[in-house]
């Protein structure tokens, strides 16, 4: 039919507007925090544009219009009908406060990229390639005799295939398998008073592969309400790759860098264990509202790999999740059929600070705006403004605030039916 022809060109067309943009912006990393210097970095949470509205919860999320790759399990809600493909970019204003010191700086990049089918009446897939840390700081201080600057970036990026299905009515399982690669580059200059500069660099770099389990659980409570239940696991490794050390003589171009250690990871460099848990409510169709739960024990994580450099400390990491979305009437007007959506999290991190934890809350909000082609169009644009306060405890350091804008597509069509009226 020519109107369905039209949503998908007019979808299409959105999604090379985005890629486009999305070229000019990701040559730089997105993340801005000296405290992506401990450890991974700042981990990624699987979260999507719309989830990032409502706080980031997603272990319990099943409504088969948008992918949801925090649970696999929630793949097999997809219909046999349906292809989704979901996208987004984000623009960031990070702002570091120390004493008097004072700093600003705008990036962006790509954020996501996620396709989910059917594999049949009662299973689903994804495929999908998100960031799993990022590293990206500047800073400096001065010293004895001298001044020492710090400077690091670097991505882990993780490739996931996920399969679902559904054994009986309600109850869902899913896995993913992901593909884990990149580097992480940490940098210290050291500068004497008479002008000589060394630098020290540490190189971390991953090759692995990652599980992820999921299970959900929905029952409906009368005729207007419905609750589910998801769990999700994720068991602790050892990482594959190597990580190395190289000190270089920036004065001297005659000098070759002495790399000053060497070590695999697989056996000294550890993840723990992911738990979480997550109960959403769904009323009418129209108010959705989640709540999740997240425990990574990182205290006994292995990281001390290069005795060289400083040794890294870990504290174990919980977060708090809590979104609501609200469709005011789903046949009704253009703004009645917008999804507002607001959330809240807070995050005790698992980088520490010498004795300091690092801790961080949020605050979001955002919409999904129907594609302006029909009243029954299910193909959404997502955007979402999020704010997030970084800080150490119980000493404060450096301050850390950044507002971010995500703009993602929910891309929603039934390819696998045909057409018969010409």
């Amino acid at each position: 039919m020519k109107l369905n022809r039209f949503n998908t060109a007019f979808t299409v067309a959105l999604v090379a507007i985005i890629a486009n943009c999305n070229f000019n912006l990701s040559a730089e990393n997105n993340e801005q925090s000296p405290y992506s210097r401990f450890g991974l970095g700042v981990l990624n949470d699987h979260v999507s544009s719309a989830q990032r509205a409502m706080g980031g919860v997603g272990y319990a999320m099943n409504n088969g219009r948008q992918i949801n790759s925090m649970n696999p399990a929630s793949y097999a809600a997809i219909d046999t009908l349906t292809f989704l493909f979901d996208m987004g970019v984000n623009v960031k204003s990070s702002t570091l406060k120390q004493d008097d010191l004072k700093g600003k700086k705008f990036t962006g990049g790509i954020d996501y990229i996620n396709m989910q089918f059917p594999l049949g009446k009662y299973m689903g897939g994804s495929v999908g390639f998100l960031p799993y840390s990022k590293v990206g700081y500047a800073f400096g201080e001065e010293i004895v005799n001298g001044e020492e600057a710090h400077q690091g970036s670097g991505t882990i990026n993780e490739l996931y295939v996920g399969v679902s299905g559904r054994p009986f009515k309600g109850f869902t399982i899913g896995a993913n398998v992901s593909y884990l690669f990149g580097n992480l580059v940490n940098d210290t200059y050291l500068t004497t008073t008479n002008s000589a500069t060394s630098l020290y660099e540490k190189v971390i770099e991953v090759r692995d592969y990652d599980l992820r389990f999921g299970a959900q659980y929905s029952f409906n409570i009368g005729s207007k309400h419905r609750a589910t239940i998801g769990a999700v696991f994720s068991p602790g490794k050892d990482f594959r790759g190597s990580t190395y050390g190289v000190k270089y003589d920036v004065a001297s171009s005659s000098t070759k860098p002495d790399t000053v250690g060497y070590a695999h990871l697989q056996g000294n460099y550890s993840r723990p264990a992911t738990y979480g848990i997550g109960l959403n409510y769904h009323w009418n169709n129209r108010l959705m509202a989640e709540v999740d739960f997240t425990y990574q024990p990182w205290r006994d994580a292995k990281a001390n790999v290069l005795s060289e450099f400083e040794p890294v400390k870990y504290d174990n990491r919980w977060k708090v999740n809590f979104g609501v979305q609200y469709m005011p009437d789903p046949r009704g007007s253009y703004l009645q059929r917008v999804r507002y959506r607001i959330g809240a999290l807070y995050n005790h991190d698992y980088v520490m600070v010498g004795d300091n934890n690092v801790k961080d809350y949020g605050l979001s909000f955002g919409l999904g705006l129907p594609t302006p082609v029909n009243r029954y169009t299910k193909t959404i644009v997502n955007l979402t403004f999020e704010y997030r306060h970084r800080q150490t405890s119980p000493v404060k350091l450096v301050t850390e605030n950044y507002f971010q804008i995500t703009l993602g597509i929910n891309f929603n069509e039934l390819w696998f039916w045909q057409n018969k009226i010409q």
